[in-house]
């Protein structure tokens, strides 16, 4: 599991040694009593131009090849008519002066602005920067800084990577030890590597030195508090306003918003949720004999809740150990991270970091722009469903939003400029929005059915190696499901075994209410920095929330041994 992760999972929520921040710790069981009170949504209806629902819709049953279907030339969706009209309507005159001191003739324009460094916004920064561009990375945090991630990074992440960057692997994975809540562990082989692993901070870093090798800008320490496409701190209605915490603005042609899962731009666009998972993480320090025990071994551990997983991956010295399961199962979510440590005999180990987060999945329907501003990555809520990996969609995500942020910035009108944002909605729906509908699909079947999934991958060596080709990205699941008769007809068959009128799957799993659809970016212009209103919950809160989940040292026994992998299998 992996992904570019939300606001509120940097260092500044996370603790040594796994202790819970002062005055949070009271406040665990509300925030997990609170999180039992949210309701399941109904599957969300398609709302989007008409080219873009065939392609959801051959995504939804994972046949057929769905292919972009670029928008031509002065065309637009007549239900886009009104987000022109009101953008054309609206915006102040050229060379208006804004309220905020902007100044048209003297301040400077960016042609793309990327908010958030992670590897979404470091990808399309470098996209964009690339093409000649002038770029601007705004980001938060003081880089390199920690990440809840595992840190996996399987063959489409590899294949994303600018020319010439140097993976700084702190292992390289060709085994993988399956468990069933910690019975019928058996490890599967492979002579080739399946996936590498790596540390964030030093990730991202050098993503971004490459964005910055290839003309991007960057500034850090910058909050960015909303963007606005109209009013008097917008010159013109070519231009987009940034508007930062200290009260500055910048300008800019486009914005690609790539700033996490409780992202602010993606407020400002309304992406829309379909499921969101809380993830507690832990690095612990090992010694020599241990380390060797987990080296070029990852360990998976289907959970005991429905859709749950535990994962440990090795990075030298050191281990990452954490588990993911559907927001509202707070309490049981601690419960298994705490009894996946003490078995694994890691629990006599003091962390380094304890900490958590929130995942989160867009809708089919959720939109991916609005006006010049694009989204990408978490921000987008571009996330595989059933696994939950992140890096690979954020690094493919990011580069497209990068390539047609270009386009968008180079438009004259409104027209133009939503044409080419739904160029770039089409692009992301013809790949990663078709690997995504398998995801759900898969994600179903493994709630109501993780036994069968477990026998299937350890005892069926097609099932293993579609596994193993998936990792290398030699393959995707959606692909797969496409051009494979024999599994395509398999899911369909599970599909018909499976139930989801309670809600359990892929519509409004661990969705509240207030989340399933972000507020309109005038509403967010009017609460201010405070709230986080990229999923219409409140910042602090939700901060608290997973903090408080997070933090609480494992306990166990610390004189059980990592267990030992069984014969080991070539492949």
């Amino acid at each position: 599991m992996s992904s570019e992760q939300a606001e509120n999972a940097g260092p500044e929520n996370t603790a040594p040694g796994g202790a819970a921040p002062e005055g949070i710790t009271d406040g665990v069981s509300d925030a997990v009593s609170d999180e039992a009170t949210h309701g399941v949504a109904d599957e969300a209806t398609h709302h989007v131009a008409d080219e873009a629902t065939n392609v959801a819709d051959e995504a939804t049953h994972g046949v057929g090849d769905a292919e972009a279907s670029p928008v031509p030339r002065g065309e637009a969706p007549a239900e886009e008519a009104s987000d022109l009209v009101e953008a054309d309507a609206v915006t102040a005159p050229a060379g208006a002066d804004g309220v905020d001191g902007v100044d048209a003739e003297n301040t400077e324009i960016w042609d793309v602005v990327v908010v958030g460094a992670g590897p979404g916004g470091a990808s399309a920064a470098y996209a964009a920067a690339v093409a000649g561009r002038r770029v601007l990375l705004l980001e938060k945090s003081e880089l390199p800084r920690y990440k809840t991630c595992g840190g996996g990074i399987i063959g489409p992440s590899r294949d994303c990577l600018p020319p010439g960057f140097e993976l700084p692997l702190q292992d390289r994975v060709h085994a993988v030890t399956f468990s069933l809540d910690g019975r019928f562990a058996r490890t599967r082989r492979s002579r080739k590597m399946l996936f590498g692993l790596i540390n964030r901070p030093e990730f991202d870093a050098q993503l971004v030195e490459h964005a910055q090798k290839a003309g991007a800008e960057l500034r850090t320490g910058v909050t960015v508090t909303r963007v606005e496409q109209h009013g008097p701190a917008v010159p013109d209605r070519r231009t987009v306003a940034v508007v930062l915490a200290d009260g500055e603005t910048v300008l800019a042609r486009a914005v690609v918003g790539a700033d996490g899962s409780a992202s602010r731009i993606g407020a400002h666009v309304g992406v829309k949720l379909g499921q969101v998972d809380l993830g507690l993480e832990a690095e612990i320090p090992v010694p020599p004999s241990v380390a060797e025990d987990w080296k070029g071994r990852v360990l998976i551990d289907w959970g005991p809740m429905p859709g749950s997983y535990g994962w440990v991956f090795p990075k030298g010295d050191t281990l990452t150990v954490g588990v993911i399961s559907a927001r509202g199962e707070g309490a049981a979510t601690k419960r298994y991270m705490e009894d996946f440590v003490a078995r694994l005999g890691l629990s006599g180990f003091e962390p380094t970091v304890s900490s958590g987060h929130l995942t989160r999945c867009r809708t089919d329907d959720s939109p991916l722009s609005r006006g010049r501003v694009l989204v990408c990555g978490d921000a987008a809520g571009l996330l595989e469903p059933w696994t939950r990996e992140g890096i690979s969609y954020a690094l493919r995500s990011g580069r497209l939003a990068g390539e047609w942020a270009v386009r968008v910035a180079e438009a004259n009108d409104a027209v133009d400029a939503r044409r080419q944002a739904l160029n770039y909605a089409f692009a992301i729906k013809a790949g990663l929005g078709v690997e995504m509908a398998v995801g759900r699909r898969m994600l179903a079947v493994f709630e109501r059915r993780p036994g069968l999934l477990h026998a299937t991958l350890t005892g069926l060596r097609p099932a293993w190696n579609a596994f193993a080709d998936i990792t290398r990205g030699s393959a995707t699941l959606g692909g797969m499901v496409r051009s494979n008769g024999m599994a395509r007809r398999a899911l369909e068959m599970l599909d018909k075994r499976m139930d989801t009128s309670s809600g359990v799957g892929p519509a409004g799993r661990g969705v509240g209410k207030a989340e399933r659809s972000a507020p309109e970016a005038e509403a967010e212009a009017e609460t201010g920095a405070e709230t986080d209103t990229g999923t219409g919950t409140d910042a602090k809160a939700e901060a608290e929330e997973v903090r408080a989940e997070a933090q609480a040292a494992p306990k166990g026994d610390a004189s059980a041994k990592p267990e030992a992998p069984e014969a080991p299998e070539a492949v």
